[in-house]
């Protein structure tokens, strides 16, 4: 018997994947549970086992190749029986022929009946009424005397049902799905013109009530000469759709410097004595930061702007930016407030090598409550990171260098720069500064530190 195995639903609202490669030909025998395909989604390579044992009786796709989520990948033969035939779905004309005809059949006789023509007018006059209430609200905006119907949010041009428009059912990338939430437009009242129905920004109602600093220019004019066009897909094209939504934040950034040396001399020493993992600064960092997070847990959440709630997290997963050779990723290190420095150490070392691998697990990408990024260790000093949506602030770590201490100019200190981005909806400036100067107090003296630890 032949079985299709199709390109199953992995999560994250991932819709396709590219196939990088084929581990197995047509013809191989292949075991339950081997692996026979890499599939590169906009989080990760995964590898694909096999859900049958058989013969590989067909390739459907390349290397190369986008898949979408229920196409088949292959055809395996589990030895039962011959390889069924391909079946040839039905035109698709015929089929509407004969709904045609079923229609125009059902309206004949519908209208050699004088009873069911004078309910239909009545039905039609009722809808009428109901399309004209409803566009008189659309039109106004919201009213103090909108009907009862306690599901509907009247926005300012349309009616939209709660939750419509983050229905799975609708295909729109991130950014689409942000300027709908910000303009008030049912995206399932759309119809995309992109694949499978896909919607696309020039599917969108042109309204002044739409933003327009949200909606970027896409395609400008491109000077004379050679020019290369590289398609943005996989973790580049997640990237930018993340971006794109964090652009939406009104971001502060607010920079520090912090005398470590104490800190350094301590990891110095702890490293001599830890011979099995390579000890830095950022495990220390991320003890200290969890200890400020519980002293300010705005922090530790963010703004749901449907709801309109600050949403207060009282567990403490640290997202580590990584750098890969296709982009930056952000492992979760989960529940590091019940870790040890050197298991944090270890959590770190591990999830990075594993993004750099590109093996990294779907669900290790996910569930950050704030983030750290260490940009200092290729050579940056200061910046203005990017917030992480779904969570209110990011702390940057810049490259540590020597300094004469102002109260001793004839000692050097090791001083490590700052740069706490925060979400200004919900977080104050004030707050920042304190944010900052209680982290700098824990990392000038670490007793102070494993003391709260």
């Amino acid at each position: 018997m032949a079985y299709d195995f199709k390109f199953p639903d992995v999560g994250e609202g991932i819709t396709e994947g590219e196939l990088v490669k084929w581990l197995v030909k047509e013809g191989d025998n292949v075991k339950e549970n081997q692996n026979i395909v890499q599939i590169e989604t906009d989080k990760s390579v995964v590898d694909l086992p096999s859900p049958k044992t058989g013969k590989i009786f067909k390739l459907n796709f390349k290397n190369g190749n986008t898949v979408k989520v229920g196409a088949t990948l292959c055809t395996i033969d589990d030895g039962s029986g011959a390889p069924a035939k391909e079946e040839k779905p039905a035109p698709v004309e015929k089929e509407e022929s004969k709904k045609s005809s079923e229609k125009k059949a059902e309206t004949k006789s519908e209208k050699s009946d004088p009873k069911k023509i004078e309910a239909t007018v009545k039905e039609e006059k009722k809808n009428d009424t109901q399309k004209t209430q409803k566009k008189g609200l659309a039109v106004v905006g919201v009213l103090e005397e909108a009907p009862d119907t306690p599901d509907i949010e009247y926005r300012s041009h349309v009616a939209v049902k709660k939750g419509e428009i983050q229905s799975n059912k609708i295909l729109a990338s991130p950014e689409i799905r942000a300027i709908a939430r910000e303009g008030g437009i049912n995206l399932l009242k759309i119809k995309g013109s992109g694949n499978d129905g896909r919607i696309l920004k020039k599917d969108l109602p042109t309204t002044t009530e739409i933003p327009q600093q949200i909606i970027p220019v896409t395609k400008l004019e491109t000077p004379a000469g050679n020019i290369e066009r590289i398609p943005l897909k996989g973790i580049r094209k997640a990237i930018s759709d993340n971006l794109t939504i964090s652009n939406m934040i009104p971001q502060v950034t607010a920079m520090e410097d912090v005398n470590i040396t104490k800190l350094w001399n301590l990891k110095e020493k702890e490293k001599k004595k830890i011979k099995e993992i390579h000890l830095t600064l950022l495990p220390f960092l991320v003890k200290a930061v969890i200890a400020v997070l519980k002293e300010n847990p705005y922090f530790n959440g963010y703004l749901d702007t449907e709801e309109n709630e600050i949403i207060v997290k009282k567990f403490y997963n640290i997202g580590i930016a990584v750098e890969t050779p296709v982009g930056l990723v952000v492992p979760s290190i989960k529940n590091t407030d019940t870790m040890t420095i050197v298991d944090i150490s270890k959590a770190i070392n591990d999830l990075a090598s594993k993004a750099r691998d590109r093996k990294i697990a779907p669900d290790e990408l996910k569930g950050s409550t704030f983030t750290i990024t260490n940009y200092g260790s290729i050579g940056g000093t200061y910046a203005t990171p990017l917030i992480n949506p779904g969570e209110s602030a990011v702390l940057g770590i810049g490259r540590i260098f020597d300094s004469l201490d102002i109260n001793n100019p004839k000692k050097k200190i090791k001083v490590l720069p700052l740069s706490l981005t925060f979400d200004h909806r919900i977080i104050d400036g004030a707050e920042a500064s304190r944010f900052l100067e209680t982290l700098k107090a824990y990392l000038e003296d670490p007793s102070h530190l494993f003391i709260e630890i």
